[in-house]
């Protein structure tokens, strides 16, 4: 597999696998990855970065999903090379607007998994962007130009994204962390997807035949509890001022840190069998746009959808 560097190819660097990760691979059903500030709920809210002269973020909200859509730049590049993250098929045009207003190249259309509640927008800026690559991870089993494991790395310009494993919400779950380095944006940050929400994390009790029938709920409960506190994948033994973006927020929240979560998330500060009750007793309706969704997000957000008579 190889992903971009700019005009360049860079073959993905891999970590070794944990032993914990090693023992998850028969439970979750197929193999785990051997892997290489905005304040606002405006329609464009921007944020301070720590370099504002390197790094661009943008946080953009899509309110029919209550989707967060992240672009990110590297503007000390000659290129100003971009990516989104979790972009939505209804906003499309605003993003692609913005991009070209800011004057950036957009290489990369990247999911953090198949999404239930909406059509990813990654289908359609290819349509309208060809140059543009779309990325999700290999466990998840959509279709993508690139798919990733746990370890890649996914550089735009010279700034990066560490690929994490954290599976729990779907199987395919990824969270892209900022790279670390003298050269890359401080604090940290991760884009969590659904694994990690503000105060929460998204549902485990769904997907299960678009994925391997023995990942069952209660690994997907073990899972997600796991994977956001081992060493190996983890995103709370990252520092505790790390950022914390999520794919969703249904109360008006935009960002929070490892920190704030460690101390308060009802859900990830109880132990294991705590949380298997909780996510079993929740009783949430079936994602109303699940069927149409997950279909599409499985081959890019592109398939083509019946009509209606």
């Amino acid at each position: 597999m190889l992903l971009l560097r700019s005009h360049r190819f860079l073959l993905p660097r891999c970590l070794a696998y944990s032993a914990f990760v090693s023992s998850y691979k028969s439970a979750l059903g197929s193999p785990l990855p051997s892997l290489p500030r905005p304040r606002s709920m405006a329609k464009y809210s921007t944020s301070a970065s720590p370099s504002p002269s390197r790094f661009l973020l943008r946080q953009l909200f899509e309110k029919e999903s209550s989707t967060y859509t992240y672009l990110l730049a590297d503007l000390a590049h000659p290129d100003k090379p971009a990516v989104l993250v979790d972009p939505v098929d209804r906003t499309v045009d605003r993003d692609i607007s913005l991009v070209k207003e800011l004057g950036l190249k957009l290489i990369y259309a990247m999911n953090t998994h198949v999404h239930a509640d909406h059509v990813t927008g990654t289908g359609l800026i290819k349509k309208k962007m060809p140059e543009v690559k779309s990325v999700i991870s290999k466990v998840s089993n959509a279709k993508a130009d690139h798919v990733v494991e746990h370890g890649d790395k996914i550089y735009f310009g010279d700034l990066f994204l560490e690929v994490r494993a954290t599976p729990g919400h779907t199987q395919g779950c990824v969270t892209y962390v900022m790279g670390n380095g003298p050269d890359q944006p401080y604090p940290r940050m991760a884009f969590t997807g659904d694994a990690l929400l503000i105060h929460g994390c998204g549902r485990t009790d769904f997907q299960l035949k678009f994925h391997d029938p023995s990942y069952r709920q209660e690994i997907r409960d073990s899972s997600t509890i796991q994977f956001i506190h081992r060493q190996e994948t983890n995103i709370f033994t990252l520092p505790k001022e790390t950022l914390i973006y999520p794919a969703h927020d249904y109360k008006g929240f935009t960002v929070s840190t490892v920190g704030e979560e460690m101390l308060y998330n009802p859900r990830l500060t109880k132990d294991e069998e705590a949380f298997k009750s909780i996510m079993e007793n929740l009783k949430l309706d079936y994602p109303k746009m699940m069927d149409v969704a997950v279909p599409a997000n499985m081959v890019c957000g592109l398939q083509d959808l019946p009509t209606k008579a």
